[in-house]
């Protein structure tokens, strides 16, 4: 498994402001679009590309381009879609899958709820997008809901991980791809992130 922890300052600024319980949600909406630019920018480095000629105002050069089957977001409902903007914004043809699951908080197990995916998962680049990998129950479950579908070549992009999931989906999917913002600590016995930034669903959307 690929671990990738983005180390920049902008992002450093941007979620020691997401973090703080202060922050109120409108603008928690706002930084958390902004550090997924960076989250997208970064986890987007591998994207495959073909060459092409283009005619500039001045004369012929060679380029690269994405090849033309788009890339497919899933965002794992509902915190997921805090993050979906920022990748449509560089990536505005992408296709958008979606994966409803909720953590039952008494066993922490993920729960299926919806599923909607776009065709031809097995030839697309496939990022999922999951602000929290605290257990990585959910996670897991996306992945593995994902590969039943055909996916093959898959990145989990989250802002904030726990070494517990990380170690989680480590043992379930080792060929996985992962980009986050920051490792955090660890868990705490109701599986929160910790230092983290509550819970990023209800701070989203003032469900607190």
């Amino acid at each position: 498994m690929t671990i990738h922890v983005i180390d920049h300052p902008l992002l450093h600024h941007k979620l020691s402001l997401i973090r703080d319980r202060k922050t109120p949600g409108s603008l928690f909406r706002m930084l958390l679009e902004e550090a997924g630019l960076i989250l997208a920018t970064e986890s987007t480095r591998a994207l495959p590309t073909e060459s092409v000629v283009v005619e500039t105002p001045l004369e012929r050069t060679g380029s690269l381009r994405l090849k033309p089957l788009d890339p497919v977001l899933v965002p794992v409902l509902r915190a997921g879609l805090g993050l979906l903007p920022s990748f449509l914004q560089l990536m505005p043809t992408a296709k958008v899958g979606h994966l409803g699951l909720y953590r039952d908080h008494d066993s922490l197990v993920p729960v299926p709820y919806y599923r909607n995916f776009p065709p031809l998962l097995e030839a697309r680049p496939v990022f999922v997008l999951d602000p929290m990998l605290a257990t990585g129950g959910s996670a897991s479950e996306a992945v593995r809901q994902l590969k039943a579908a055909g996916a093959v070549n898959m990145s989990l992009v989250a802002l904030l991980a726990a070494p517990e999931g990380l170690e989680r989906l480590q043992k379930d999917h080792p060929d996985l791809t992962i980009v986050v913002g920051a490792v955090d600590r660890q868990l705490n016995e109701k599986g929160y992130i910790l230092p983290g930034l509550g819970d990023a669903g209800d701070r989203l959307f003032g469900t607190v």
